[in-house]
């Protein structure tokens, strides 16, 4: 069916919703996970970009906050953010339009009133509540071998909700080998020194064979701070060129790597704290033109880095850009990044991902990000009409297929 000036609008919003949609990265879990998924009105109220923007309004010490209960904090959050003032901001609108997706009566303001909502709900419900209303099919998780309560669900099988993919997280490896790494390495039976010997690397690289073939992960994956540099004579460099790479290879496991965070900036609001600085991107050209062999995600934190990336992109088939990361998922910039992207790469990125950490989150992420998705695409379909493409509605389908799932399959699989 030919799209035309008339109906592309429409046509291009229809095939956008109507497209199940790979969430590549997220802090999700399945619910054999237990308290680590995290879902509910009082999660998603006291989500930690929430937390930062009440101490820019409540009168309260960061003590007396972290001393109140969850309920408590939620309060205080929603009578600051939503109450005293207009919840506006990005992160305060995502609840508002999650609420009322969920279908609770955002006019009566009453916390109590979607607590209670809440309440008779079981996560497995409530997962399929949010994943239809989201239309998203599957969610790669963030998986952390090092963490005690994640491996120990791991130890006992992996016989859960086929919707969650795994990503094995190796941050402890990489950026805390000596002060943490090493330490949870050796009480998991691998023989690691300090000084990083031949023994020991090779143990380091039976660990990630290991992970590999328990989590049947979608790819590797840390988060980087704006200094790393490729290669780089430290622990992280050796371990990333020695054992990191030639596994990736080796199980044709994509690295992702996520860089620009900067931890700790406000280490009194804890996970609220962390911020962002420009990365050296060279360091990103470095890696893929020396392991044309490996596949590498990436995703930068910084504004100023997003135009070297995509023209990196244009560089390097086995670099795949993806996703607007963090402080980058804000729709101005969300917009701005995406129609960068698609004038630079055409239709050869993954344009977004939710990295929601409370389920709820899915909701608003993704109705948000696809009504910019939409609005780019049919701007950019528009130039081919108006320049005497013709269009049909089976190429829409294919594109945006591609764009919110097809192409990570098949970068992947390749």
């Amino acid at each position: 069916m030919p799209v035309t000036r008339e109906n592309l609008r429409a046509t291009v919003e229809e095939v956008v919703q109507a497209q199940p949609i790979t969430d590549i990265h997220t802090h999700l879990y399945a619910p054999p996970f237990g308290e680590l998924l995290l879902w509910g009105v009082d999660e998603l109220i006291t989500y930690h970009y929430l937390i930062a923007e009440t101490f820019r309004k409540a009168d309260i010490s960061y003590e007396a906050y972290w001393a109140l209960s969850k309920t408590e904090q939620a309060d205080l959050i929603w009578q600051t953010l939503f109450i005293e003032n207009s919840p506006i901001s990005e992160s305060c609108r995502g609840v508002v339009t999650a609420l009322n997706d969920l279908g609770l009566d955002l006019s009566n303001r009453d916390l109590n009133e979607y607590r209670q909502y809440f309440a008779h709900l079981t996560p497995e419900e409530h997962i399929d509540k949010v994943f239809s209303l989201a239309n998203v099919k599957e969610v790669v998780m963030t998986n952390d071998p090092f963490d005690d309560l994640e491996r120990s669900v791991w130890d006992n099988g992996t016989d859960f909700d086929e919707r969650f993919k795994a990503a094995l997280r190796i941050d402890p490896l990489l950026n805390a080998y000596v002060e943490t790494g090493r330490e949870k390495l050796s009480a998991g039976g691998y023989n690691v020194d300090e000084e990083l010997s031949d023994t020991a690397l090779a143990e380091i690289r039976r660990f990630l064979s290991d992970w590999i073939k328990k989590m049947s992960p979608k790819y590797m994956a840390v988060s980087l701070p704006p200094e790393f540099a490729f290669p780089e004579d430290s622990a992280r460099g050796k371990i990333l060129r020695e054992c990191v790479l030639p596994v990736s290879r080796e199980y044709n496991v994509p690295f992702a790597m996520m860089i620009g965070v900067t931890r700790a900036v406000n280490p009194q609001l804890r996970l609220a704290g962390d911020g962002l600085a420009k990365a050296d991107m060279r360091s990103v050209e470095n890696i893929c033109r020396e392991n044309p062999n490996n596949k590498f995600f990436v995703t930068v934190l910084s504004r100023e880095n997003q135009h070297e990336l995509c023209v990196i992109g244009r560089k390097f088939p086995n670099l795949m850009v993806f996703g607007c990361w963090w402080f980058m998922n804000n729709p101005s910039i969300i917009e701005e990044i995406t129609r960068e992207r698609i004038e630079l790469l055409g239709l050869s990125v993954i344009p977004q991902h939710s990295d929601a950490r409370i389920l709820d989150q899915l909701v608003y992420k993704w109705k948000h990000s696809k009504a910019i998705i939409t609005d780019v695409l049919a701007d950019k379909y528009g130039d081919l009409l108006d320049s005497g493409w013709r269009l049909e509605r089976e190429e829409l389908v294919r594109d945006v297929a591609g764009l919110l799932g097809e192409n990570f399959d098949r970068f992947i699989e390749g």
